[in-house]
């Protein structure tokens, strides 16, 4: 990594961006923020298992651990610092009154292993999520429990192949389009399946004659994700599902991309047999960081007697948790997960769900779709998009309009971090060369996508100039330079090693 330069000050410090070493250089030997007596009559009961040396843990006073990640999240920057446009993510702004929500006492402090007679309230507003993404989505079943995204998707191929396997059908592959999301294939080979990759046109769309050819007997699923990364429509999803239906397989759909069709179309209308939605990214979660995420799968009426256990159930007045493979249950693929879900999550959702109501969830949907065809309207000409117009929620570049500048993708996405914003999601999808996919979602106003306008056509502006050094040295102001990512890729540090003799701090 190459650090940024030093300014002329006596304190090495930029104002009030102070530059400090890591948190391992920091610590001391005995330092520590709270002060316990030796316990009295103590003896070490582990036998083998004590620990025979440190294991390396800084030594910080309360002030300096206080301070040091004070710092750090100065340097984050967030949804809530300003506009945050990755391209198939969705980040968008969380009502703080959903937040506010999902720390109520009755739900933040349940525990997992309470009876159920003592969580009926929590009981009751996970069925009222579950019910009304049914109706959102305009399918019949739906599994709450899987974790994220990637989870729900497996939730949803492992429901396909328990489906399979009880009408006596091994199958052995799953169509996955070029469009689809990343983890689609990864999903379906952690199932056992082999991948069959099928090629989109033109048009930035699958080819569907291309999936016809590919399909027969030994196909279990086809997985589309639609809207796909290409941040367009699958025109002829009726006739995906017609074929894949028609060959005895089953349709996934990646619902990764909800937010631009909600309250506009039901997947369930469109043939869908298997969906999940990520509740952290349409329904007001606070997304990244490696969570906490939800990924509930809503499913056809094919699939829902092999859903995941646990249900939740109505009984008689109440509700209640039908976690063994029993009765009803008996053909269920069994749990994923050792508890239901993500209580929090379950409380952000429906508190949007509530706020907004069927009319707010279509808007969402309609805004969201409305600013990137703004994007894509004003930045035509300037940028290149990669597919004709319109777009759904996110819209697609391409580096044709770098060309002969010497300026790359990665170079262009380096500098506007300079001009204040968060970069696009660039090189995905893999189908476009030098792509750059930008997602404004719902939440920004038109002044915000005015100024990210402004700044994307300045440095286009820049590039066309020949001005290649500005680029290759962005970004300029951010808390630390480019890395070399070449070097990082071949020669990676994993593990933080204490400075030795002949050993530098890493």
């Amino acid at each position: 990594m190459t650090d940024r330069p030093q300014p002329e000050t006596a304190s090495r410090r930029r104002a009030l961006d102070h530059e400090e070493p890591l948190i391992f250089e920091l610590g001391a030997p005995g330092r520590m923020g709270v002060d316990l007596p030796e316990p009295e009559n103590f003896s070490d009961r582990l036998g083998d298992l004590s620990r025979s040396r440190e294991i390396g843990l800084p030594g910080l006073s309360e002030p300096q651990v206080v301070r040091h990640f004070v710092r750090l999240s100065r340097n984050n920057y967030s949804i809530d610092a300003g506009l945050y446009p990755l391209g198939s993510c969705t980040m968008k702004h969380n009502p703080r009154l959903n937040e506010k929500l999902a720390r109520l006492p009755g739900f933040a402090e349940l525990h997992p292993l309470q009876p159920a007679a003592t969580t009926q309230g929590a009981l009751a507003l996970i069925d009222a999520v579950g019910h009304w993404l049914k109706v959102i989505t305009g399918l019949p079943g739906i599994a709450m429990s899987p974790a994220a995204g990637a989870h729900g998707e497996l939730c949803g191929l492992m429901t396909i192949r328990r489906a399979l396997e009880a009408r006596g059908d091994a199958r052995s592959r799953v169509l996955v389009p070029d469009s689809a999301h990343g983890t689609n294939p990864a999903t379906a080979a952690m199932c056992g399946y082999a991948i069959d990759a099928v090629p989109g046109n033109a048009r930035g769309r699958i080819d569907l004659e291309a999936l016809k050819a590919k399909l027969d007997d030994d196909v279990a699923a086809v997985m589309l994700t639609n809207p796909n990364t290409c941040g367009l429509f699958e025109d002829q999803v009726l006739e995906v599902a017609e074929a894949i239906h028609g060959a005895g397989g089953f349709f996934y759909c990646d619902g990764a991309n909800l937010n631009a069709i909600m309250g506009r179309t039901r997947p369930g209308d469109l043939g869908v047999d298997a969906m999940h939605i990520n509740l952290h990214k349409t329904f007001s979660t606070p997304h990244g960081g490696g969570g906490p995420g939800a990924g509930p799968v809503v499913l056809s009426e094919a699939l829902v007697p092999f859903a995941p256990l646990p249900w939740v159930v109505e009984q008689g007045e109440g509700f209640a948790l039908v976690e063994h493979a029993v009765g009803e249950a008996a053909q269920s693929l069994g749990r994923m997960r050792a508890f239901h879900g993500q209580m929090g999550m379950f409380v952000r959702a429906y508190a949007y769900m509530l706020s907004l109501g069927a009319e707010g969830l279509r808007q969402v949907s309609e805004d969201a779709v409305l600013a990137a065809n703004y994007l894509l309207a004003e930045l035509d000409g300037d940028l290149t998009p990669s597919f004709p117009g319109p777009c759904m929620h996110e819209v697609l570049f391409d580096e044709r309009f770098l060309k002969d500048t010497g300026v790359t993708t990665l170079d262009y996405a380096k500098a506007l971090i300079d001009e204040g914003f968060h970069p696009m999601t660039i090189y995905f999808p893999l189908v476009v060369h030098g792509a750059l996919l930008t997602e404004p979602t719902e939440s920004e106003s038109k002044e915000s996508l005015d100024q990210l306008i402004a700044a994307m056509r300045r440095l286009v502006q820049r590039a066309r100039s020949g001005d290649t050094e500005f680029f290759q040295m962005a970004p300029r102001h951010a808390p630390r330079r480019r890395i070399d990512e070449t070097r990082a890729a071949r020669n990676p540090v994993l593990r933080w090693r204490p400075p030795g003799k002949d050993q530098p701090a890493e």
